[in-house]
């Protein structure tokens, strides 16, 4: 159990953090592209170092799914609990180290082959979106880079479509109201 918690904490996290928060966020929301994705800030320090609250309020947002997860495992067993708060101080680990590029890590070639072969995002990966928030999407894992991708893309191009034809709609009752009072 300690494992399988483990496990679903941060894969399911990952997941829930990704697509229930993560892309919403660079698609309607303004805090987290404010916070994580501003070129005038460090980012080593808006991940690490911060006490900012909109910073603060933004790495909550984004750990709140892993949270919930690991709040449901808790009460199975003492090893689920464990696997759980294990998975939680692994990911914020991880959040730490993914930012450490700007300090001046480096990847080694055993480790970048390791991270390929298991889907762990990198810190090279994570500066990638840094420098490009539509690209490396995933806190932990790129396997849910393409998903995130494909839905970013799918809602960004059903919001075009929806404002052109509100767009057409206005315009036909624009017309239609002034033939209207043309008539009176």
């Amino acid at each position: 159990m300690f494992l399988v918690s483990l496990v679903i904490v941060l894969v399911v996290g990952d997941f829930a953090s990704t697509f229930f928060y993560h892309v919403p966020q660079h698609i309607w929301g303004k805090l987290h592209l404010r916070t994580h994705h501003d070129r005038s800030r460090s980012y080593w320090d808006h991940a690490v170092l911060s006490k900012d609250p909109e910073i603060l309020l933004d790495g909550l947002l984004g750990a709140l799914p892993y949270l919930l997860i690991a709040a449901a495992l808790w009460p199975v067993s003492a090893w689920s609990a464990a696997g759980a708060v294990t998975g939680l101080l692994l990911g914020q680990g991880h959040v730490w180290w993914r930012h450490t590029v700007e300090i001046g890590w480096k990847s080694p070639a055993w480790l970048v082959r390791f991270a390929r072969s298991t889907g762990l995002v990198l810190p090279e990966d994570h500066d990638g979106h840094h420098r490009n928030p539509d690209i490396e999407f995933g806190d932990i894992f790129r396997f849910y880079d393409v998903p995130a991708r494909y839905a970013l893309a799918s809602v960004r191009s059903f919001q075009r479509r929806r404002r052109t034809a509100l767009r057409r709609l206005e315009r036909i009752r624009a017309l239609r109201l002034m033939r209207y009072t043309q008539r009176a």
